[in-house]
């Protein structure tokens, strides 16, 4: 199959050096457009490929086109009876992409909704960069506060250890703590699922316990709609420990649904000022009603970060795990040669 790799118009990239190797070792034919993998520490030389050529010119040559992001398409008309392996995810108007897939016969995949199932984990974007964005929340809430995370004894005196705590703990929140307990942090955690309250406690946390949640273990690691006496019981028992907490990070996501509001103005304004509120649902709509996507603001003194794609500040590896999943899910649709049958649980979930 000829596949062909886009420059994105953000700093990760979709095929790395690694990856490439195995798309070659694959009897793939490969076009990659030039300095696509720049910004993510991957010069052209690195890959140590022939066939780098221009944007225009690695469309006309593939007969699949990959991308990070599809934010990154620049014109669906020039894509006219491609394929096309992205995420869809920041999409604000599905339906008019959808109407411009079909208008240009083309068939598109979503990586943003492959299923969160054994046989896709190889898959799975999402978990790959929410890792990550879990780690970078903890890192840049520490650039952000005014204070070290240890406890710290000195002939001047001692500091005591900040107090983090992390809502939601799928795997952005699991990797968030166990990055702030690496720093010497104190860190509770609130999950309306039981199964995670072993993992939270395995990692040094305190887990923050609210009776009556809903459960759904097909829900793969999204937060649950929950009910009104719930979420009002929830907040009531999370609260008391966010406005201690120096450090807030927030993961919880619907699949499908706006993000649930889980720290009210109010909360805030009771907050110690200083404090770090790292809102990685903020795409979403947030966890906290005073974030904005893709900004800092600050209110009463606690900066809010809105930002849920963290990931990509740290574009070499996340350009490295994000290539590798892409790679499993062509190996995955593309048997000798031919795409799978439409039929196929994963590319039923996926295919826009």
């Amino acid at each position: 199959m000829r596949l062909g790799f886009l420059k994105d118009n953000e700093s990760r990239v979709s095929v790395t050096p690694s990856s490439l190797k195995k798309y070659i070792d694959s009897d793939h034919s490969v076009s990659i457009e030039k300095n696509a993998g720049e910004i993510s520490g991957f010069s052209d030389k690195s890959y140590n490929h022939d066939k780098f050529l221009n944007r225009k010119e690695v469309i006309n040559f593939s007969d699949v086109i990959v991308l990070v992001s599809s934010s990154s398409i620049d014109s669906y008309k020039d894509l006219k009876g491609k394929t096309i392996i992205s995420n869809f995810s920041v999409e604000a108007d599905k339906q008019r992409i959808k109407e411009k897939i079909k208008t240009n016969d083309i068939t598109a995949f979503d990586l943003s909704m492959i299923p969160r199932t054994s046989i896709a984990q190889s898959m799975d974007i999402l978990s790959s960069m929410a890792g990550l964005s879990g780690y970078k929340a903890i890192i840049k809430a520490a650039e952000l506060l005014p204070k070290i995370f240890p406890m710290t004894i000195t002939a001047a005196g001692s500091i005591k250890p900040v107090k983090v705590v992390v809502l939601g703990a799928g795997v952005a929140g699991l990797q968030a703590i166990a990055t702030a307990k690496r720093l010497g942090a104190i860190v509770e955690a609130s999950d309306p699922r039981q199964a995670a309250k072993e993992e939270v406690l395995s990692l040094g946390a305190k887990f923050i316990e609210v009776e009556g949640a809903v459960e759904d273990k097909s829900a793969g690691g999204y937060a649950v709609k929950q009910s009104k006496e719930f979420l009002e019981k929830q907040k009531q028992e999370v609260s008391k420990r966010l406005t201690e907490a120096d450090v807030v990070v927030t993961t919880a996501q619907v699949f499908g649904s706006k993000s649930p509001i889980l720290i009210p103005k109010s909360v805030v304004e009771q907050m110690n000022s200083g404090s770090i509120i790292i809102d990685l649902a903020s795409s979403t709509g947030g966890n906290c009603e005073l974030t904005q996507d893709s900004k800092i603001i600050e209110h009463n003194g606690v900066k809010i970060v809105g930002n849920s794609y963290l990931a990509s500040e740290l574009s070499h590896d996340a350009s490295n795990l994000f290539s590798n999943n892409v790679f499993n899910f062509i190996n995955y649709i593309i048997q000798d040669n031919e795409f799978i049958s439409d039929e196929d649980d994963i590319l039923k979930s996926c295919k826009i």
